[in-house]
């Protein structure tokens, strides 16, 4: 950011530098021609006349060529300016852009062609398994930002400014994110490529762990917890400017095989206008009311996932649907937080030693503040992050 004012300020400086300068050599031009011109002998002998009249030619001659000088600076200085832009203006690749050593433009789109193993969707696209030539496996998402029928289709704009804001996030670099390896532009939509995680989503193991194939202690699902809020922090204070997530869930935790998780998903949304974000269930009270989202709005969805995490029950659970529920996982959480049972809302199946008890109780706590109606009653993330941490020695 700071590059870009610096290059603004440095591209003024030399459009001010152009003019002074032209105005200088216009001003010196004028004056070396009436001295030329007031060194001629005149062939009578002058009279006040014609002294007046010499002078209001001189006069008139210096205004019009600081006049004509300063014209032609600015249209020059316009000019300049105009191409200048026009040569910085971010071009529409074509073919894949790669970010990453281990993956080839020619490996890639042969890939690409062939028959993919679907992994999942989401509002926006679906996931694909595939393998490349050196036997690397990816992750491909079929991102779909346009409606079909959608004028934007064709907009080659906004074609450039999801083309940057892709350029942008495949930057960012964090163990808690998914990053960014590769993008391929085509007619409707973009192939953006990621690590393959073969563990899944912190959604498929929360569904393992209700069908009783998999336990998930509290040790783990804390520090799920952690690295899901350590992820988010570094969206929300470290990247300048601030990249929202829209749509944090379950679905778009990954988690690899130490159960370290990573963001998915994170800034797509922002790309697609049209995508209803209040219809998750992890979503903020605000997209519901104005549609207005901010980092509270995030910290909310993490309010739900850590809810997901103590409690083992997914927000869509008919259990919520009864009135004693409260209608939904935050105000159940809220309510039983209050009347001092917060115990019968944990998991069942990772109730054990006293110690871990008394975090989970305070997890819970956490858990029912980040899911306060009032976004200004929320936690930020760079609070939040400290606050999990010293529930456990990580």
């Amino acid at each position: 950011m700071g590059k870009r004012r610096y290059s603004t300020r440095i591209s003024n400086n030399k459009d001010a530098s152009s003019l002074l300068f032209l105005f200088i050599l216009c001003l010196y031009c004028t004056t070396v021609q009436c001295q030329e011109s007031s060194k001629v002998t005149p062939p009578f002998p002058s009279t006040p006349t014609h002294s007046k009249n010499g002078l209001k030619r001189i006069l008139v001659s210096i205004f019009l060529g600081v006049l004509t000088g300063l014209t032609g600076a600015v249209v020059f200085a316009f000019v300049v300016r105009f191409l200048v832009r026009y040569m910085k203006r971010t071009p529409i690749l074509k073919g894949p852009v790669i970010f990453s050593p281990k993956i080839t433009p020619k490996s890639l789109q042969s890939a690409l062609e062939n028959e993919n193993q679907l992994l999942g969707s989401s509002s926006n696209g679906k996931y694909y398994r595939t393998v490349l030539d050196n036997g690397l496996t990816i992750a491909v998402k079929r991102f779909e930002p346009f409606e079909i029928g959608s004028p934007e289709r064709q907009s080659k704009s906004v074609k450039r400014r999801i083309q940057q804001e892709l350029e942008m996030l495949a930057s960012l670099r964090h163990r808690n994110l998914m990053s960014l390896r590769a993008y391929v532009r085509e007619p409707d939509r973009f192939s953006l490529v990621y690590d393959c995680v073969p563990t899944g989503s912190l959604e498929d193991a929360m569904n393992r762990v209700r069908e009783n194939e998999l336990q998930l202690r509290w040790e783990v699902r804390l520090r799920i917890a952690v690295g899901v809020i350590k992820g988010l922090r570094y969206l929300h204070f470290d990247c300048v400017p601030q990249i929202l997530h829209y749509n944090l869930k379950p679905r778009n935790v990954i988690l690899d095989a130490e159960f370290e998780p990573r963001l998915a998903d994170f800034g797509l949304a922002k790309l697609t206008p049209n995508l209803d974000r209040a219809t998750s269930g992890y979503s903020a009270p605000e997209c519901f009311q104005n549609c207005r989202y901010t980092d509270k709005s995030d910290v909310f969805s993490f309010g739900m996932i850590l809810g997901v995490l103590l409690t083992g029950r997914d927000p869509t659970d008919p259990f919520f649907r009864e009135t004693a529920s409260g209608g939904s996982l935050g105000p159940w959480l809220r309510h039983l937080q209050q009347a001092g049972e917060a115990r019968e809302a944990l998991d069942k199946s990772i109730l054990g030693e006293e110690v871990e008890e008394d975090e989970m109780l305070m997890a819970v706590r956490i858990a029912a503040v980040c899911l306060s109606d009032m976004p200004a009653d929320r936690p930020s993330s760079d609070e939040l992050v400290p606050m999990l941490s010293q529930l456990h020695s990580f």
